[in-house]
């Protein structure tokens, strides 16, 4: 089975355990029996269901750096040392586990596009099937790790879970509406708009610099795609982060909408594109806190952050931690 089901075992392993504290990995509920995945699951009275994804290929198909399958853990073990408190509680969450493609990485080779082509369609099969399962059983799955190819997965199964078309808001420096051509990390939401499981989608912060003509074509062409400029925001000031923030709510919390978050949107956070301008990680947690407040939000999915690719001790825990806090920004917005 690719997904490898985190026991209490896997998940204490993780955790600091201090005198006098509780941490929310000491709450967590977890699958007891590998073998009843979906059954316990389904009766879990867990809110959130958090799950990773460990792949870099649909990155490296689309010419970025690899790094994205080291997210993860990371992420989950600053999430388990959170401390237990009056604002956070780990009994809403079960840790379901991570879809291991860790083999396929290790042995990918990115000028053969065949197969990678075969295997990010392998990732979006097991994605969309486990996201499916979780949105059925009417709990709001957290997706960490992978690249932004990830996001067809999540769309397609929070579809088929619901019966209809899903909106989306991704907070990205790309729109990821590359040609349909080999599946990769640029085109997930063209392939997710090609096979009718996305209605509309708001792309937030695009760069300038950074989108294709054909692709802006595409845009104004089609009333059920829409974006603003960081560029607006943050260089030329014509607008507001909020205002923005506002019209874009607008435009997808009518019905189910999945919250998508690039990390390469946050100015030099280490990810498979880089970017030495950007959004603050304060903006980035405000933007998932707010959204995550509208009662249509069907998940959450947090992507491209690539730890591996700054040799420095401390950037993994510290990419960890910064996931961990839009984990927690999202749970807190839920529990109003």
């Amino acid at each position: 089975m690719v997904l490898q089901v985190f026991s209490e075992e896997n998940v204490r392993e993780l955790i600091n355990v201090r005198s006098g504290e509780i941490k929310l990995g000491e709450c967590v509920q977890t699958i007891t029996k590998s073998k009843n995945v979906i059954e316990e699951l389904q009766s879990s009275k867990a809110k959130f269901v958090i799950i990773g994804v460990l792949e870099d290929i649909g990155v490296r198909m689309n010419y970025g750096n690899g790094g994205a399958h080291t997210a993860f853990i990371p992420a989950l073990k600053a999430f388990l040392n959170t401390q237990q408190n009056q604002f956070n509680r780990g009994e809403d969450v079960l840790v379901l586990g991570y879809l291991d493609f860790l083999d396929d990485v290790v042995n990918f080779n990115a000028a053969n596009r065949a197969e990678g082509d075969e295997l990010v369609k392998k990732v979006d099969d097991e994605l969309s099937k486990w996201i499916e399962v979780i949105v059925s059983a009417n709990k709001i799955p957290i997706v960490i790790g992978g690249g932004h190819n990830n996001a067809y997965g999540n769309i397609k199964g929070t579809s088929l879970a619901k019966n209809e078309k899903i909106n989306v808001i991704n907070l990205d420096a790309h729109t990821d509406l590359r040609l349909l051509e080999e599946r990769h990390s640029g085109n997930g939401f063209s392939y997710a708009l090609q096979h009718n499981f996305l209605h509309r989608y708001f792309m937030f912060g695009l760069h300038q610099n950074y989108t294709p003509q054909y692709i802006f074509e595409q845009i104004h062409n089609d009333f059920n795609l829409e974006y603003n400029f960081f560029e607006e925001m943050e260089v030329f000031k014509t607008t507001s982060f909020d205002r923005e923030l506002e019209r874009a709510t607008n435009f997808i919390a009518e019905n189910s909408f999945g919250i998508e978050i690039d990390l390469d949107c946050i100015q030099n956070f280490p990810s498979s594109a880089m970017t030495p301008s950007g959004f603050t990680p304060q903006q980035a947690r405000y933007f998932v806190y707010q959204l995550g407040k509208n009662k249509n939000a069907a998940y959450l999915h947090i992507c491209e952050g690539a730890p591996i690719i700054v040799e420095n001790s401390t950037t993994s825990a510290q990419v960890g931690k910064f996931i961990s806090y839009l984990i927690t920004d999202f749970i807190k917005s839920r529990s109003l």
